[in-house]
């Protein structure tokens, strides 16, 4: 049945037979007939795949079973092994590979003291004469096993302890390896496919943290390789492996003598450049930003060679700056971008002395980056853009951002003179009428000043007036320049915040942005920031500004999301004006809606209504999201906010809500079905209430009775979220919480009795419920006090839900016991029922944490263990042990040791949250059986 189960593995078409074999054949690996079957399946007369399976399982049983093996049994083992490996040399590839890592576990379990010289001694076994199987087969096999060796020890499940003794030993034995390899390397006769396999060994060993300095023939040697294209890539491997560890840095005088052989590539690289040979220009780019990258602090400590450093640096220059675009054309720039942010931070690291020497020799580098990196942002030419396929056009886009992102980092290092030059040479492009510039080179340096005037505050800049100035010259004949057009707008709005005579030079460019579709995304969001940074200064403009987005918003040019972001914009802007403007503007703008929104109401619900529908709620919503006359969120310091006269009368949007407040009705009575619709008229409602808060309170009476007949019909879970809010905003409010009391404990008793008809279908519900009951408890604790309450229902509730699949739904019921727990001592009918009911929610929690509740999980299950113990400490020492008596409980994995351990260390933390949770991990961890495995390594 083995070789049945390996045929239908292999070659049966039907999936679920594969599965089924496959989880037997895992089975069977770890069974302990393994031992037996692996070597009858390595007969010579078995297929390969079936050869590989018995290699497979060798290698099964001596990783993770190690200790299952008896010692008298390891020489054994050892020759078997060798023997096997000497047969599969002219053999199967991949069945040969599968007994070198077999081998190669079994050393690195047997180094130091059962197999003291484990690597010579393979080195020895196939050097010696072997008439039945040639050299050449021998040599590659001993050259499989030697580059598996330290592959097998990266991934060994060795415990801590042992890997350092064994690296240590592994590091010592590589006198075994090295010369054999440097010899093989050195041989005129020696086949390409031998001196490739000495590469990739050599790479695999230098990851063991071998001194640098005892690679260094070899490391040469590499770089000798490189001149042969059938070994170009294995020796880019194997030269970058031995400079990028970690250790390297250590070896200064062995990183100079790198430097020539570096440089030395300059040439080879020139070429591969002007043949268009990708491959080999990445390949050489990559050593020189290995060893720049990884170890330009210690190099530029070596101030005596600041020259040949330098020559390294210019040679990443020409890498970064390599012709073509990326990323078609090219793909090696993006390899050097993150070198430049190194070699920054270590100069601006040394002392004062140091880093001015520094700054004088790299400042005119940086500067010159600079100017190359703008020069690889530029876009194409229309015709060649528009052949890019759209995988080509987005990579140049995130391309593009890591240049951004370069930029602003540079600016740390050249400061202002940095904007002062794009500035200059913007200038120079847009007014020299002689030789017409290229849009392309416009955008590229705009989107540079764009890039640092987004993160970095330009305020103190003195040439943004001129840029703001420059703006409206630029003769805009495409997209990509539009865009970025807008964007650099954007990007200032803080700026024109402080300078808001120049608004004039830039909003018109904006508005008519607005009106074209390709600029949906950079328009509206401009818009959007200088209506929010600007807004006490746009009154003058306000009337144009809602005249041209209401026209673009009848005429539906932009997509949902812009006309949302449009919706916001107008917020902000009508949050400045006077209330009979406001309630002019938003008479003006929100009527054509309302006409729309009658007409679909009276409509027999469809799909394309409800969209229509969820369209209009949501500008509705966004509009109200930042239409705020109170300012709450407003930072400005400036004094303009003290001149705006205090508010009379209703604020706008409550006289707006009340006046749309029947037509909401009438639309939800149509679709209380429907959990979209629902979610969206109530999103209206929460929108409100955020932005106004205590202004909202005219509304409270409406909304409370509206939200109770819609839950009570059909019980959805956004409309207890907005209960949630309301209990939230207005806890502290006696006037106004007499009806969100009422809604409140309508709404428990609804979910109450949904609790019983059977709340499984029902996770969102039940996960707003708690969140709801949570927020009670925080800021009106005495609703738990009322006759009206079942308290011991709602208990009962959330224990049910600790044991819901979904693991939002727990984390809102083990936070609504946190809240409910503390409140033992001063509400009585919460202490009576805790006390009464207590031993079933331990129960829960300790099943959540034996196995049944998800691992994310466990930190909520500590809070309420810590909660429990220090506010019903006396109750807990008793249930705890109760429940820990049942056989088997939590999980049938762990002992009464383990668990009275587990209940002592509960017991003892009153005050130490961080090890209960602690605690709770190791337990859970015992309980799932994965204690000390590799699933733990992460958690």
């Amino acid at each position: 049945s083995l070789f049945q189960a390996l045929h239908q593995l292999y070659y049966d078409p039907n999936i679920e037979n594969k599965n089924l074999a496959q989880k037997w054949l895992m089975q069977a690996q770890v069974s302990p007939q393994a031992w037996h079957f692996s070597w009858l399946l390595l007969n010579m007369d078995k297929v390969p795949e079936i050869q590989y399976f018995g290699a497979s399982a060798l290698h099964i049983k001596i990783s993770r079973y190690w200790n299952d093996i008896p010692a008298d049994q390891y020489e054994s083992l050892k020759s078997q092994l060798f023997t096997h490996i000497t047969r599969f040399a002219s053999g199967s590839k991949i069945v040969l590979t599968r007994l070198c890592v077999a081998l190669a576990s079994l050393a690195l379990s047997m180094m130091p003291e059962a197999w003291p010289c484990a690597v010579a001694d393979m080195v020895r076994m196939f050097q010696a004469e072997d008439s039945n199987v040639d050299g050449r087969a021998r040599c590659l096999a001993l050259l499989e096993l030697l580059t598996v060796l330290p592959e097998e020890f990266q991934t060994s499940r060795l415990p801590q302890y042992r890997k350092g003794q064994v690296r240590s030993v592994l590091a010592q034995e590589c006198g075994s390896v090295f010369p054999l390899l440097e010899q093989l390397l050195q041989q005129q006769d020696s086949p390409g496919f031998i001196k490739q396999k000495v590469l990739k060994c050599f790479s695999s060993w230098v990851q063991l943290e071998i001194p640098l300095m005892d690679c260094e023939n070899l490391i040469q040697a590499a770089f000798t390789s490189l001149q042969d294209p059938e070994l170009f890539d294995t020796a880019v491997e194997a030269v970058v492996n031995a400079i990028s560890q970690p250790d390297a840095q250590r070896y200064v005088n062995t990183l100079l003598k790198l430097i020539p052989p570096v440089l030395g590539l300059q040439e080879q690289l020139r070429q591969a450049v002007q043949s268009g040979d990708m491959e080999t220009s990445h390949g050489i780019c990559r050593i020189a930003v290995a060893l720049g990258e990884n170890h330009s602090r210690a190099l530029l400590d070596q101030v005596e060679h600041w020259q040949s450093f330098l020559a390294l640096v210019n040679m990443i220059m020409f890498c970064t700056g390599i012709p073509g675009h990326y990323p078609v054309n090219e793909t090696t720039s993006s390899l050097t971008l993150t070198f430049w942010y190194t070699l920054q931070d270590d100069i601006l690291s040394f002392e004062p002395d140091k880093q001015a020497v520094y700054q004088q020799v790299y400042r005119p580098v940086y500067f010159q980056l600079v100017d190359v990196l703008l020069h690889k942002a530029q876009f194409p030419s229309d015709e060649e853009y528009g052949f890019w396929s759209s995988d080509e056009k987005e990579q140049f886009r995130i391309y593009r951002v890591d240049i951004s992102d370069t930029l602003m980092y540079v600016y740390e290092m050249l400061g202002a003179e940095l904007l002062s030059s794009l500035y200059d040479k913007l200038g120079r492009l847009l007014t020299n009428t002689e030789q017409p510039s290229t849009w392309q080179h416009t955008e590229a340096l705009l989107y540079g000043f764009q890039s640092i005037a987004e993160t970095i505050d330009v305020n103190y800049s003195d040439v943004v007036p001129g840029l703001i100035g420059l703006i409206p010259r630029i003769s805009i004949s495409n997209v990509q320049l539009a865009d970025t057009v807008m964007f650099t707008i954007g990007a200032l709005s803080e700026w024109l915040a402080d300078h808001p005579v120049m608004i004039n030079n830039v909003l018109p460019l904006v508005l008519q942005a607005l009106g074209n579709p390709e600029l949906s995304i950079s328009s509206v969001s401009t818009l959007k920031k200088i209506c929010r940074e600007c807004k006490y200064d746009l009154p003058p403009y306000a009337a144009n500004i809602v005249a041209v987005s209401q026209e673009v918003l009848m005429k539906q040019i932009h997509k949902q999301s812009q006309c949302m972001w449009l919706m916001q914009a107008l917020g902000f802007l009508l949050s400045a004006l006077q209330v009979e403007e406001i309630l002019k503007n938003l008479h003006s703008l929100i009527t054509p809606y309302i006409q729309q929104l009658e007409k679909l109401a009276d409509e027999t619900p469809n799909p394309s209504n409800k969209l229509a529908i969820i369209h209009i709620l949501g500008l509705l919503s966004n509009l109200f999201t930042t239409l705020d006359i109170s300012h709450h969120d407003d930072d400005h310091e400036s004094t303009e906010v003290k001149k705006l006269p205090v508010q009379q009368g209703p604020n706008p949007v409550v006289v707006v809500l009340q006046q749309v407040f029947q037509l909401i009705q009438k639309v939800l009575s149509k679709w209380l079905n429907d959990a979209q619709v629902v979610e969206s008229v109530c999103a209206i409602f929460e929108k409100s209430v955020k932005t106004l808060l205590d202004d909202f309170a005219p509304m409270v009476p409406q909304l409370c009775e509206m939200l109770g007949q819609m839950y009570s019909t059909i019980p959805q879970a956004s409309a207890i979220d907005l209960t949630r809010q309301l209990v939230h905003i207005f806890a502290h409010e006696p006037a106004h919480f007499p009806p969100i009391k009422a809604l409140f404990l309508l709404v428990t008793s609804v979910t109450l009795t949904l609790f019983q008809q059977g709340p499984r279908d029902h996770p969102d519900i039940v996960d707003s419920f708690m969140q709801l009951l949570a927020q009670a408890l925080k800021r009106k604790p005495d609703l738990f006090l009322g006759s009206n309450l079942d308290v011991k229902a709602v208990f009962q509730c959330g224990v049910l839900s600790l044991k819901f699949p979904e693991a939002p739904t727990v984390k809102a019921s083990c936070g609504f016991f946190t809240e409910l727990l503390p409140r033992c001592g001063e509400i009585a009918p919460v202490g009576q029922v805790v006390h009464e009911n207590g031993k079933v929610l331990l129960q829960a929690v300790l099943e959540g944490i034996g196995g049944q509740a998800s691992r994310s999980l466990m930190d909520h299950f500590a809070e309420i263990l810590f909660a429990l113990n220090k506010h019903c400490f006396s109750y807990l020492s008793i249930w705890i042990k109760e429940a820990m008596q049942q056989d088997g409980f939590p999980s049938a994995r762990v002992s009464p040791e383990q668990k009275e351990t587990f209940s002592q260390q509960i017991l003892r933390e009153r005050v130490n949250k961080r090890r209960v949770k602690e605690t709770v991990k190791e337990f859970t961890l015992l309980c799932r059986g994965l204690h000390g495995t590799e699933y733990t390594a992460d958690y």
